[in-house]
Order: structure tokens, then sequence, then C-alpha cells
């Protein structure tokens, strides 16, 4: 575990936090520096506004097929990084194009305009939330006669498809080795398969070429998710995964070394806890996962992004404000406030403020994190 700062003195929403996870760890999220085209890039976050601050690390999203005003507000007044899209935000090719329309004018009128981060989980197969390709699942994908040939067509696809209505981001591809014919991950098709080397390789050659037509790819469930059983969605509860650590970094671990070779822009964390590495949290909320594992053991230097923050799985944690600030403690950069309320993102940025403000987040490594989204963002625009 990482050394522990004294909380004692924080305001009322950082107790809410320490009682539902114990102190903020110091020192976390403090070394990362951005994707290989980050890597050099200046860093431009400055002493500002830390409610400004808090909101580029927020993605939003919204009910229904228009942006309302609240979400449009908060990307006028750049307090937000991006907005992530569902069904239910697509009624038709043209309903959609006009809903990014405004939501590009609205980043276009902040004080300091950037390209916003606009994504969705594009998997292929079952997991798609835009019509359009690609229409192979990872499993599909990965019995194919010729695998890499059709993880490339899939990339390809989904980023025609993606930059075709206006997005930028994917929040793929699966990188999950599943080790139990018809668990959680392998019964909706979303991973390549069983031998890990096979899912790094199927998984960087779509990201590859998705990436190579500007769409941003996201490599997820860090650190795995392919020992989960049927029932062990962490939507819909907590889940801990007792993976003997050898078996975690060689099996689920092993895809996101070659994916981060292929120059992945984001990675996306587990809800779930790993005993092998942090007993006490799930993976988007432990810097020993985060800070430990991905970014020092394997030289991760792009983007983070937590799961769902809504997810069921954070119950025992507390509401939205002390989730946020658990994940950017741990080293997440971007927070995912996808339960389609514009209400929850203006929670979290709300909370990243204050636990800026009180000194139980970091100035400096939170400013850190911001650059890395604000780097991805112009790369993007």
């Amino acid at each position: 575990m990482a050394p522990f700062r004294h909380v004692a003195q924080l305001a009322s929403v950082l107790l809410v936090v320490g009682a539902a996870l114990g102190p903020v760890p110091a020192g976390s999220a403090t070394r990362g520096s951005g994707a290989d085209a980050e890597r050099t890039a200046p860093m431009t976050a400055r002493p500002q506004d830390s409610r400004e601050l808090a909101g580029r690390r927020i993605v939003l999203s919204y009910p229904g097929p228009t942006p309302p005003p609240a979400t449009l507000d908060a990307i006028r007044e750049g307090r937000a990084a991006g907005v992530i899209l569902f069904g239910e935000n697509v009624t038709s090719p043209e309903q959609l194009a006009e809903a990014i329309s405004r939501l590009k004018r609205a980043a276009a009128e902040a004080p300091h305009p950037r390209p916003l981060l606009l994504m969705t989980d594009q998997e292929g197969g079952k997991v798609r939330r835009l019509p359009g390709a690609p229409e192979l699942s990872a499993r599909r994908t990965g019995a194919a006669p010729d695998p890499v040939t059709a993880a490339v067509q899939s990339g390809t696809g989904a980023a025609g498809t993606l930059a075709g209505a206006g997005l930028n981001v994917n929040l793929a591809p699966v990188l999950d080795v599943y080790d139990t014919p018809d668990n959680f991950i392998d019964h909706f098709e979303r991973s390549y398969g069983q031998d890990p080397t096979r899912v790094g390789e199927l998984g960087s050659a779509f990201l590859a070429a998705q990436q190579s037509q500007g769409v941003a790819a996201t490599a997820k469930h860090f650190p795995g998710l392919g020992a989960a059983a049927r029932d062990e969605n962490t939507d819909a509860r907590p889940v801990t995964l007792p993976v003997p650590l050898d078996q975690l970094r060689t099996r689920g671990e092993a895809p996101y070394r070659a994916a981060i070779a292929a120059g992945v822009r984001l990675v996306m964390a587990s809800w779930a806890v790993y005993p092998a590495l942090d007993p006490d949290r799930p993976a988007g909320f432990s810097p020993t996962v985060i800070q430990g594992e991905l970014r020092d053991r394997l030289g991760f230097r792009g983007v983070t992004i937590t799961d769902a923050l809504e997810a069921d799985a954070l119950t025992p944690y507390g509401p939205t404000g002390p989730r946020a600030v658990a994940a950017a403690a741990a080293g997440m950069d971007l927070i995912l406030c996808s339960a389609r309320d514009p209400q929850q993102g203006e929670d979290a940025a709300t909370a990243l403020a204050a636990a800026l403000d009180s000194g139980a987040l970091d100035r400096e490594a939170f400013t850190q994190a911001v650059a890395r989204v604000d780097a991805l963002r112009a790369g993007l625009g």
C-alpha cells in the first residue's frame, strides 16, 4: 500500500471519502506524463480556478437525443473534457449530426477552446452504440481464418463509423483474456480468446488500424476481467477476482504490453478488486494498480479513464463525489460520468475541486493529469 496522508481536517466531502475509502494516498498519480504523442507536450495547465481544472477531467453523459442546456453550459464554460454517447442518444444519422454539432459549437465557445473527447463503445458484434462497423465481435475475430486481417478490418471499420459520425474516441478494444468458456466476458463475445499473446496481437492490430484513421483507442479493463464468472458484472455488484499475482501479470496484464507498444492512447481500469495487488480497493481506486502496475511496471504514459462511475461495484464507497476523488487519487485522469445524468458530472467536478482546494489531492499531480487530457484533446482536433 502507498503511504497515507493525514486527512482529519478535510472539508465535509472529503470526510465522506475518508469514511468510505480510508485516507487518500500521498504522491499518487505524480509520475505519468502522456502517450507517445503527448510525451513532449508542454504542461499547459497553469494555476487557475479549481472548478474549471476539475471539469477538464470529466466525461459527461445525458439522456435522450438532445444535449440538455446543463451539458452545453458545462462545455461552454470549459468544465468538461468530453461526452460519452449511448444508443439512447442516437435516433438517426441526421439527429446525431445535429447533436454533435451542438456539442462542438459549445466547445468552440469555451474561454480556452479545445476539441471535445466524443466517445462511445464500438467494440463490434453485440457491443455497438452506433449502427455500422465493426460487425465482427472479438470472439468471431479471434476465430476468423485470418484473425489479424479481421482485427485490422474491424479497427478500420470502427474508425470509419465513429469518424463519420463526428466522434474521436472509441472505448475499445477489450483486452480481457477469458479463462472459462461462457464466463462474463466470453458470453458476450467480447474477448479475442484464451491466449494472452494472441489477445495482445489482435487488440493491437485493431487499435493501430483505428488510430491510424484519427480515432483514439482505449484498452480495457485493466488489469483484466477474464477471470470473472458469468454473474460477476461490476456494473451490477462488487466483484473480487482472487487471481494469483503471477497469473494476473502473465495473463491479465500481458496484452497491455503489446497495446502500449502499439501506441494505445487510453487505458480503462476495471472496478473489480484484485487481492494479489490491493485487497482493499477496486483497481480504479488503487494507486498500487494504476501507478504501480500500469504506469511504473508497464510504462504506460497515456490517459487513464475510469469505467462507469455509477457502477454498483462502487456502492460501498459512497456517492459520486467520493468516488471521483478516490479515482483521481489513484491516478485516473478521466472520470467517466456515464449515468446519463448531467448532475453526476457536476457532483464529480465539485468534489474534485473541493479536494484540490483542501490539499487532499495534490495540485501538481492534478495539473499533470489535466495536461495529459488536454494533450490528447489537442491531438484529436
